[in-house]
């Protein structure tokens, strides 16, 4: 078989100077200088940036063309495992019950509502008529008047999260004039269903400014709410669980602003909750005549829960409902009725802690060593229900009302499996890795039942670890593929998550952002010394921040990896944040430091970015995923740091880089078409512990 000639990227280097650094580019030129129109439009892709990546799809292309049998075999045992008329849980809300399905066949939502008993059922959108002949269809936010009559819906035709509003009358099902365009995130209406607030994306595709729409006008006379001046904040829309306010939430990685709204009186006044303070974290909810704060004041590093006056609602007035207790980080808060439910997480593991009214606490109890645990929040609020959902690595997810009185809870929904699964058939575990610095890091395995422990079997290992996000041991159905053909799957909780309390993600960022990188490795060498596999039979996985850990891993312990899948990584990390322009990059230099204003910020990120620290030794096979109107990892970072591995690798490879053309972040938008991305890397994944890759 005759060997693939890759893609070479053309050179064309560009120096700077930062704190007396020389930087230099060669690939700096894939970033199109007109990137933000391709955002919202992918033809404006200049011509001689949208031949590399042709070139780099095709090579990707012929690199997996003797796994092309592979690829169709593993994206029909995983379609084989989806009901596919498979529908949600219905949500009760008065006399009304909302839901979603899927025709067979269909790749998008149907969203439905029915009465509360289930009957008259009522199509009140149909995702795949929408998206008929469009390659990017992506159903947004959806929020119904408090009468039902009305329900505002968002969605986003390109990928790129600029999403358009409408208004559809859920009698007739036929869309209102209104048309809102490029908005983000939630709708909140009004009491009387007369306007509703959104969030608009600004000219650097940021989330800063509160409109109120009013029904019947032009979105170009909305009035302004509220504007966020300072470049690093972000603002979003949440509804009280008891539907009396809208909250207003500003923040950073480190701080948060919290201002409330009278539902009833949308043109009233803007209430302040507390104002910013540097590392306050807080987040408000609604109960009874209090505000109920979970908040990190007062040294609560895992945080704690505070109660505050509706009519003053500062730190002055907060008290203590449920005190700090360190490792044991509160995650949510829900209000329902007089009873207060969080959720938290204890040493990587969640549970669901219930308080009544007279201070008296219960817990919901599982069974399984590792697993995941998930409040879902209805829409009502007076109610003895709680609804929550589990799984773990063998247990598909399961749907249940849990009566708060009684204590009972009643199974609503089991995930289908239409080709058959046997949580017998294996084994999940529940293991710690000792990394560098003695911090013990979890690592959730899942194999098949009777896996002898000889170092034989392959490995896919998975991680994130950043922005505080805790990675769960839930239930995936694609990753039976793999474990049935012999692999082993962990996924690694390292530093940089909030697995194991607030200090878990404080010590896996900015100065510390290494360990999050040493924590991985040594979840890799953990399971090698164990037997579970061995040296050079790992397969490294991760998405956006956890691609920046698959560049820093590869590039740290490139013999430990038989290869490394990154899929929207976020590769580039110094030049990103040396750009002020680019969409996240102001908010997010407290999550990494600003390299352009501290030269200890410069220098801590560049010994681990990953495009800058690409050396001249041999790495494991390597498979970059991003997508051209991605606005949060753009595509050129893959696109670089694929260039610079061929440019400066003594061995090793293929390097291979695939660009979604008709996608963002989040990949394809149907459920179907997401499968193929996903055979695409698992079979990757064969041919690398196969030997079979060649390029």
């Amino acid at each position: 078989m005759t060997r693939s000639i890759p893609p070479q990227a053309e050179r064309r280097p560009v120096e700077t100077t930062v704190h007396g650094q020389v930087l230099r580019d060669d690939y700096g030129w894939l970033r199109a200088p007109n990137w933000q129109e391709v955002l919202r439009d992918p033809g404006r892709l200049p011509a001689d940036i949208r031949a590399h990546l042709v070139a780099e799809n095709r090579y990707a292309e012929e690199v997996l063309s003797p796994f092309a049998g592979l690829q169709e075999a593993l994206i029909g045992e995983m379609r084989g495992r989806m009901r596919e008329d498979d529908s949600s849980v219905p949500v009760l809300d008065g006399p009304f019950a909302y839901f979603t399905r899927f025709r067979t066949g269909g790749q998008r939502p149907l969203v439905m509502r029915s009465r509360r008993d289930g009957s008259d059922e009522t199509v009140l959108l149909d995702g795949d008529a929408l998206a008929a002949g469009q390659p990017f269809y992506h159903l947004g936010a959806r929020a119904h008047t408090d009468d039902h009559r009305l329900l505002a819906w968002s969605s986003d035709a390109t990928g790129s999260e600029f999403y358009t509003i409408r208004v559809r009358d859920t009698a007739t099902l036929k869309d209102r004039p209104d048309v809102v365009p490029e908005a983000s995130g939630r709708i909140v209406w009004d009491a009387r269903g007369e306007s509703f607030l959104y969030v608009r994306l600004d000219e650097h595709h940021r989330p800063r400014r509160v409109f109120r729409h009013v029904l019947g006008t032009e979105a170009a006379a909305d009035a302004l709410v509220y504007e966020e001046t300072a470049p690093g904040w972000f603002v979003s829309l949440d509804r009280s669980q008891s539907g009396r306010f809208c909250f207003i939430e500003t923040s950073d990685p480190d701080t948060t602003e919290v201002r409330a709204i009278d539902r009833d009186q949308p043109d009233g006044q803007v209430r302040l909750i507390e104002p910013r303070t540097p590392g306050l974290r807080y987040e408000v909810e609604h109960l009874g005549p209090d505000f109920v704060i979970l908040t990190n004041a007062d040294g609560a590093e895992d945080f704690k829960i505070v109660t505050a006056p509706l009519d003053s609602p500062g730190r002055a007035q907060w008290r203590d409902l449920v005190g700090h207790h360190k490792g044991r980080m509160i995650l949510s808060i829900l209000p329902l009725g007089q009873r207060l439910v969080r959720s938290e997480r204890e040493d990587a593991l969640p549970r669901i802690v219930i308080r009544e009214a007279s201070g008296s606490e219960h817990s919901i109890a599982v069974a399984e060593e590792a697993y995941a645990l998930r409040v879902q929040p209805g829409l009502e609020y007076e109610t003895d229900q709680l609804r929550f959902g589990y799984s773990s690595m063998t247990t598909p997810a399961e749907t249940y009302d849990y009566d708060m009185t009684t204590r009972t809870r009643r199974l609503l929904k089991r995930q289908d499996v239409p080709s058959g699964h046997d949580p017998q058939d294996y084994v999940t575990r529940r293991l710690v890795a000792v990394s560098h610095d003695g911090a013990q890091v979890p690592v959730s395995v899942l194999h098949r039942r009777g896996l002898v422990l000889d170092h034989s079997a392959p490995c896919l290992l998975y991680g994130y670890g950043s922005y505080g996000y805790g990675l769960d041991a839930d239930f995936d159905h694609r990753v039976l593929s793999l474990v049935d053909r012999g692999f082993v799957f962990a996924v690694a909780h390292v530093r940089g998550g909030t697995e194991k309390g607030w200090s878990w993600y404080t010590t896996g960022r900015r100065a510390q952002k290494t360990n999050t990188f040493r924590d991985f490795i040594a979840a890799g060498e953990l399971l090698a010394s164990a037997g579970f596999t061995r040296r050079g039979r790992i397969v490294a996985q991760g998405r956006s921040a956890g691609g920046m850990l698959m560049g820093a891993i590869a590039n740290m312990a490139p013999d430990l990896f038989a290869a490394v899948i990154a899929e929207v990584p976020f590769v580039d990390v110094l030049t990103t944040m040396l750009d002020g322009n680019l969409p996240l990059t102001p908010p997010e230099w407290p999550e990494w430091g600003n390299p352009g204003a501290s030269a200890e910020d410069f220098a801590t990120i560049a010994a681990y970015s990953p495009v800058d620290r690409v050396a001249a030794q041999s790495y494991p096979a390597i498979l970059a995923v991003g997508g051209l109107t991605d606005p949060r990892v753009t595509y050129w970072e893959p696109a670089k740091w694929i260039a610079r591995l061929r440019a400066t690798a003594t061995g090793g490879g293929p390097f291979v880089l695939r660009i979604d053309m008709e996608s963002g972040h989040a990949g394809a938008s149907g459920r179907f078409d997401r499968l193929h991305e996903v055979a695409l890397s698992y079979a990757f994944a064969v041919g690398a512990v196969g030997g079979k890759l060649e390029g």
